[in-house]
């Protein structure tokens, strides 16, 4: 079996942006629009438009998606979920984590490539707009590496301008999902000294976004991005990755223009790799996919459209680097269902169902209810009373008018302390009341009782408690 002609130790003993003295070497991606990068472009756009669009969108004058950790109020699809769900959340989380880790053993790092919110906007919105500034990535080299002209000034002003401009834009969008447009929209129109939080919070927002975008760039993904590293534990030789079949590229060497260069190679026992390096001048995390996989690699495809294009060139077959498992490429097998995918699948399927009966069965209300600490019982004229403290969350966003009864027990009364309870969409209603139960229908000095909380004649939730007496 051939192997790649390539130092093992040497590529992975150092990241491919950094020097060996720890400078970091600034990356010019070529840019192929190949087919794959055609499609990228088609799907980014998809994904920007539902990123920009959804914090805008309401549902019965509610949005269809927030996140406000601050209040601890989360929105899915115009359903508001409150601390008290807390447990469907993590069930959530946990639901999206296990299908992210299927997904990576079967795909590999699709997500980053073609979903990711960072390689979208670093390489489909800023990147074109570098681009078209600057120049290709041979003029942003000189550009660069010339001296401080009117024009490098010009150009260095106009591009870091609507990087801050996109930037500004991203932070609002992000802080939309967090907070709801409407708080956003009062950020942005009223006077900034009333709102100095949601200000403070828009200008760190946009800071970190332009340093990201237009410093750090693909260091988030080869530093701070935890993913990468996950792939090492996640991967295996079955799984589908961006690959290079080192079997048909091996030993490489440059080939001179030939009528029939599939006979040259059989005669000189060359591979079809032709060491153009074109590959390597397309990543945009600056590596060589032909050292086989690494935590560097987003999966970005560009690659794949770069080998495709010089393949063609040369009158060569495709796919010399392709989606492909280590094992499809040595063996020829193609993807199986095997153990490894079962056990992940039989989790996700469990967790989704139970999900999906725990979400069918959540309640619209839920309800608290405490005897009044400190307090045992009183005596009245009509019978024993006790007191209690209620507390009910409504998770629709329904007005709706409620009242209080005794289950099973027809001589308890209740008596509310102040304003009848009407409870306001989304929102905690608090409320004291007293049970109140004659003596003689007192069977025992410590009763459990259960209260039903009743709306337009329907029961909607009923919670259980005690009721203390005096002891015979």
């Amino acid at each position: 079996m051939k192997q790649p002609s390539i130092d093992t130790n040497e590529f992975r003993d150092h990241l491919s942006n950094v020097t060996d003295n720890g400078k970091r070497i600034w990356i010019y991606p070529r840019v192929v629009k190949g087919k794959l990068y055609q499609y990228r472009t088609y799907f980014s756009w998809l994904l920007l438009g539902l990123l920009f669009g959804l914090p805008w969108i309401e549902v019965e004058g509610h949005p269809l998606f927030m996140f406000n950790v601050i209040e601890r109020q989360f929105v899915f699809f115009g359903v508001t979920f409150f601390p008290q769900d807390f447990h469907l959340v993590a069930i959530g989380l946990l639901t999206v984590i296990v299908f992210v880790i299927l997904f990576t053993v079967i795909f590999g790092r699709v997500w980053c490539g073609w979903a990711c919110p960072q390689t979208i906007f670093m390489e489909m919105l800023f990147r074109k707009i570098e681009i078209w500034i600057e120049g290709d990535y041979k003029a942003q080299r000189k550009l660069d590496e010339s001296p401080l002209t009117t024009e490098k000034l010009l150009k260095k002003t106009a591009k870091h301008s609507i990087f801050f401009v996109l930037s500004f834009l991203i932070a609002n969008t992000f802080l939309a999902y967090i907070i709801g447009k409407k708080a956003l929209l009062a950020i942005v129109t009223d006077n900034p000294l009333e709102h100095l939080t949601g200000l403070f919070a828009i200008t760190i927002f946009t800071a970190v976004f332009y340093f990201v975008f237009a410093r750090f760039r693909e260091l988030v993904c080869i530093v701070v991005c935890p993913y990468g590293r996950l792939q090492g534990v996640l991967l295996d030789k079955k799984s589908i990755i961006v690959a290079y079949d080192y079997l048909r590229g091996e030993p490489r060497g440059k080939m001179k223009k030939q009528d029939n260069p599939l006979d040259t190679l059989k005669q000189t026992a060359k591979g079809h790799c032709v060491d153009c390096n074109i590959c390597v001048q397309v990543c945009p995390t600056g590596i060589d996919i032909r050292n086989g996989t690494q935590l560097e690699c987003i999966g970005c495809t560009a690659c794949i459209d770069a080998c495709d294009e010089v393949m063609e060139k040369t009158h060569q077959p495709k796919g010399l680097i392709r989606y492909a498992s280590l094992e499809g490429i040595e063996q020829g097998k193609k993807l199986q269902f095997n153990l490894r995918i079962g056990a992940y699948s039989a989790v996700l399927l469990a967790l989704v169902s139970g999900l999906t009966y725990l979400l069918l069965n959540r309640s619209d209300i839920e309800t608290t209810l405490l005897r009044t600490p400190g307090l045992t019982y009183q005596e009245e004229k009509t019978g024993v009373s006790n007191l209690y403290n209620i507390e009910i969350l409504n998770k629709t966003t329904q007005q709706m008018p409620i009242t209080l009864a005794v289950e099973d027990y027809p001589a308890a009364q209740i008596r509310l302390v102040g304003k009848p309870l009407q409870l306001k969409g989304s929102e905690i209603t608090k409320g004291s009341f007293f049970i109140i139960i004659p003596k003689k229908d007192l069977k025992d000095s410590r009763l459990k009782l259960y209260v039903n909380i009743v709306s337009n004649g329907k029961v909607i939730d009923h919670v259980k408690t005690s009721f203390l007496g005096p002891m015979e």
